[in-house]
């Protein structure tokens, strides 16, 4: 597996595979052909026919500012690799055309078409949770330990950025009102959640409110174009921050421990990325903020300092609960039912820690059976499901 680098990624949204994806492979395609007389780019499959709701077109027009480039929608041809894929022609005067196609994979990571789906070198030699599990009990190591062993101690600094700017995103979503864009009038709800206090409200009722007003913060943020970590995806991205941000708060946990929390996070991202996807577009939005929540979950019995069987139950669980969610964004925009699903799924991981702390010993589910189980369930989805907009919410909905 990856280093944790490729899962956390630092970056503006909305989304990572439809803004972050494109932007790194018009990037490439450019260094590669600088000089070339006009472009054209043709998006295909969830990239075209959601391509405009997230920004998509926004983003490879700022890649090619200053360059004579087309834009062409593609909403019929088969997407047999990837549904996020997309084609950049160079064309010159004097000589034919060059082209290169790339995909999307989730997560802000993009692979050129020819290339192993193995863009940065692998630090990580165990592949399941059953064999990462089994390597630190026999060592008596906690998963974050087992992330040092092999990232190094300098994964320690960058985990601390990422949370700084998961902080961030929290602090600036509190404070900041008004309408999203993209033309449904979604409004900003994080500051609202915050400050509104009833006389009697319970603990339970403060605590929900608080969770769910970090995960609208950062959401919306997300929403707005602003800076966030993939925590696995800029749709999801609300979830982790917000569980980490209430138990640091509630229970006076250290920046340390948060670290070390988000390290035990990143790992179960990086199986679920591995062994299955973190797509929207492939998988649905199970692997989305299924995969945030157990990510969340994760952390938050690492927190606890539940046992290796305890945390393992907690993100089987979250997983387990949301298969079958469906990608279905209206008008394509990572607002509805997008930012509202982060706060239910924040509010999910804990409960499902709360379950594991009891329960974890009769378990039947393992982690590495749900995660192929959700990549099986999510390729089984029709496509209108698949980040399309052409189905669910997308479809019933009317302006």
């Amino acid at each position: 597996m990856q280093s944790l680098k490729y899962l956390y990624r630092i970056g503006r949204g909305p989304s990572s595979s439809h803004t972050m994806g494109p932007l790194a492979a018009a990037k490439s395609f450019l260094k590669e052909h600088p000089n070339a007389d006009s472009y054209t780019v043709i998006l295909y499959g969830s990239l075209a026919k959601t391509g405009k709701g997230h920004m998509t077109d926004a983003i490879l027009m700022e890649a090619f500012e200053g360059k004579v480039c087309d834009l062409v929608y593609d909403y019929a041809s088969p997407t047999p690799v990837h549904p996020n894929t997309l084609k950049f022609f160079a064309f010159y005067k004097d000589r034919d055309p060059e082209w290169e196609c790339y995909y999307s994979v989730g997560g802000g990571e993009i692979v050129r078409d020819g290339d192993v789906r193995k863009e940065h070198s692998e630090v990580y030699p165990l592949n399941s949770f059953t064999a990462i599990s089994e390597y630190c009990r026999e060592r008596e190591m906690r998963l974050w330990q087992y992330v040092e062993e092999c990232e190094g101690p300098k994964i320690w600094d960058y985990l601390s950025e990422v949370w700084s700017v998961m902080q961030n995103a929290i602090k600036e979503g509190l404070v900041a009102e008004g309408i999203l864009h993209g033309g449904i009038g979604t409004a900003r709800k994080a500051r609202y959640l915050y400050r509104q206090k009833h006389i009697d409200e319970s603990e339970e009722t403060k605590h929900n409110r608080l969770i769910c007003a970090y995960a609208y913060a950062v959401s919306e943020q997300n929403a707005s174009g602003g800076l966030i970590v993939t925590a696995p995806t800029c749709g999801a991205c609300g979830v982790v921050p917000a569980v980490l941000k209430f138990l640091q708060n509630k229970r006076g946990f250290s920046d340390t421990d948060i670290i070390h929390a988000l390290a035990t996070a990143g790992l179960i991202g990086n199986l679920i990325k591995t062994n299955a996807s973190i797509s929207g577009a492939e998988c649905g939005c199970q692997a989305e903020i299924g995969t945030a929540c157990s990510m969340a979950a994760a952390a938050a019995g690492e927190l606890y300092e539940l046992d290796l069987d305890q945390i393992e139950y907690a993100a089987e669980m979250s997983i387990e609960h949301h298969l079958g969610l469906t990608c279905d964004p209206i008008l394509g925009l990572v607002q509805i039912p997008c930012i509202e699903r982060n706060a239910i799924a924040a509010m999910r991981a804990l409960n499902a820690v709360n379950l594991a702390d009891f329960l974890a010993d009769s378990r039947k589910i393992s982690f590495d059976m749900i995660v192929d189980t959700m990549y099986e369930t999510g390729k089984d989805l029709k496509v209108m499901y698949r980040e399309t907009s052409e189905g669910g919410l997308a479809k019933s909905y009317q302006k």
